[in-house]
């Protein structure tokens, strides 16, 4: 079946999604997806990383992040579609590149509600004994997360309206508690000489705050700002308010981000730097700090939003990840059965079943925040960076299409893959010998979907560039100074790396063009076009 008929058999389905968001709703569903546990256990993930230095983690991580935004919602604006990240590059570069990402995504996606429940359970170890030892969950703990899980997916159940409005209350929360944290840190116990004491700014050198991005779960932190582009079909002017509310919800986060990293840096008692920033370690981080300033009424008001604020984050990923598995099934990389949609709620439930049986299966083997996080945030990045792809291609193929929000997406484009490539590589060779195998696990099922559908010889052609990408990222990765054997120094292994990308790249956008000289974009992104935007 070709693409084009598949697109025109899969309408109806779309049709039962329901037109609901509006700006504040799409700009609270992005601002929730950021502002989850990442503000309550990166900072100090980051801080003993890098020390000081870790401001610069967030800068790059944040400016990476807007880069690669831009060229999304353009793609967002320009072609609004439920789980528009993994149908992109199907409709651009063929299914060998649409499984990859997809898959990345998925598995990027999926672990957020664990994640999110094992630091809700983290900070709530502080008052309920039992839940968190040793570093992990204990027995208790892990089916209390898988609980919490079980909510965030019955709020999604029963349609987008109450998930939009439960979802907008919370969100009000999540930026006030951090935004109070900030000034009442910086008002009682910052310590301007933390931040050139104890090896000074960079203790651990220039190349440690670039590793953090992530592996102190930066980019995971960042992560959940393109809520309003997996909802998009559920917007009701998407061209309008995707764009508006996903930059509006990043530009804000990384002002919360960096103000909350550096109170943390200054709040930390002289005591626990005996050892340098790498000693640092706190279960409730700035709970325990709030605690320690005798701030008592801030510590109640922190493990409070303790479960608000990641359980927000976690309802937002919900419903996001079951659009995304909406849009696997689609691409058929998932059964075909799993892209339906629930008539009476315009929910696609099936997606919300399979994801919570794999949030499962990563809540149960890691049992704590970072090792989860660790292991999955190159995942999303790797997703995120083969959108500027899809756009570049779109454009070059079909530029009346475009909504032409974003200027200068030309230049933009290839700096945001090479600057995602370089984030990735910066992750390190232990992480990277997880991530890459996961990744490639996809190619078997493409290769399975292949016998069993299209056995298209031009599709593997021109989807292998992406497979050639991400091995001799791999082999760049281990000859390298990042967890590498060093053969290769610093800072040629970033300088290769960056052309290494360009060149991929480059392929990139020669291969979709074949692939779109031989399947033509459909005409039809998002099957009610044809009718006026429901009522607000």
């Amino acid at each position: 079946m070709t693409i084009e008929a598949a697109d025109e058999r899969e309408v109806p389905e779309d049709r039962h999604l329901r037109r609901h968001l509006g700006f504040w709703h799409l700009t609270a569903v992005a601002f929730g997806g950021v502002i989850g546990s990442g503000w309550l256990l990166s900072p100090m993930h980051a801080a003993a990383t890098a020390g000081p230095a870790s401001m610069i983690t967030w800068v790059v991580g944040g400016l990476a992040l807007v880069l690669i935004a831009l060229v999304m919602v353009e793609m967002g604006a320009t072609m609004p579609e439920a789980g528009g990240l993994v149908r992109w590059p199907l409709y651009t570069s063929g299914r060998l590149v649409a499984s990859l990402v997809g898959w990345g995504i998925w598995v990027a996606y999926a672990t957020n509600p664990p994640s999110e429940s094992a630091a809700m359970l983290q900070y709530m170890s502080k008052y309920v004994p039992g839940l968190f030892s040793g570093g992990r969950l204990t027995p208790l703990g892990v089916i209390l997360g898988l609980a919490f899980m079980a909510v965030f997916v019955a709020i999604n159940w029963f349609g987008v309206r109450l998930f939009a409005h439960v979802n907008l209350a919370v969100t009000i929360a999540k930026f006030a508690v951090p935004a109070i944290t900030v000034v009442a840190l910086l008002a009682s116990g910052f310590q301007s000489h933390n931040l050139s004491s104890h090896g000074g700014f960079a203790p651990y050198g220039y190349a440690a705050p670039l590793s953090a991005i992530a592996t102190a779960g930066i980019i995971y932190a960042y992560t959940g700002f393109q809520g309003p582009i997996d909802l998009a079909a559920e917007a009701r002017d998407p061209r309008r308010d995707i764009p508006r509310a996903v930059i509006t919800a990043l530009v804000l986060s990384m002002v919360v981000y960096l103000g909350l990293q550096l109170a943390f840096i200054g709040a930390v008692p002289g005591g626990d730097l005996l050892h340098g920033w790498h000693g640092i370690d706190f279960d409730s981080p700035f709970a325990q700090l709030a605690t320690a300033l005798n701030l008592t009424w801030l510590s109640w008001v922190l493990y409070g939003d303790a479960i608000a604020s990641p359980g927000g984050s976690a309802m937002v990923f919900t419903a996001e990840t079951s659009r995304e598995v909406y849009a696997l099934g689609k691409n058929r990389l998932l059964p075909e059965w799993v892209a339906h949609v629930h008539r009476g709620s315009g929910v696609p439930r099936r997606a919300l079943v399979v994801n919570y049986f794999v949030g499962v299966a990563f809540l149960l083997p890691f049992g704590n925040w970072q090792s989860i996080v660790a292991a999955t945030s190159v995942l999303g990045l790797f997703a995120y960076s083969l959108t500027v792809v899809a756009e570049a291609s779109v454009r070059h193929a079909d530029p009346e299409r475009m909504a032409n929000w974003v200027r200068g997406t030309r230049v933009i484009a290839p700096i945001s893959f090479a600057i995602a490539t370089l984030i990735f590589y910066w992750a390190g060779w232990h992480e990277l010998r997880i991530a890459l195998p996961v990744l490639l696990v996809s190619v078997a099922l493409y290769a399975y979907q292949q016998i069993r559908h299209d056995q298209d010889p031009a599709d593997l052609v021109n989807g292998a560039w992406l497979v050639g990408y991400l091995l001799a990222l791999g082999v760049f990765s281990a000859i390298g100074t990042f967890d590498g054997q060093g053969w290769l120094p610093a800072p040629w292994d970033s300088v290769a790396v960056a052309a290494m990308s360009l060149v991929a790249y480059v392929c990139g956008i020669r291969c979709a063009a074949r692939h779109l000289a031989a399947h033509p974009l459909p005409q039809r992104w998002r099957p009610l076009d044809d009718e006026e935007p429901a009522p607000a």
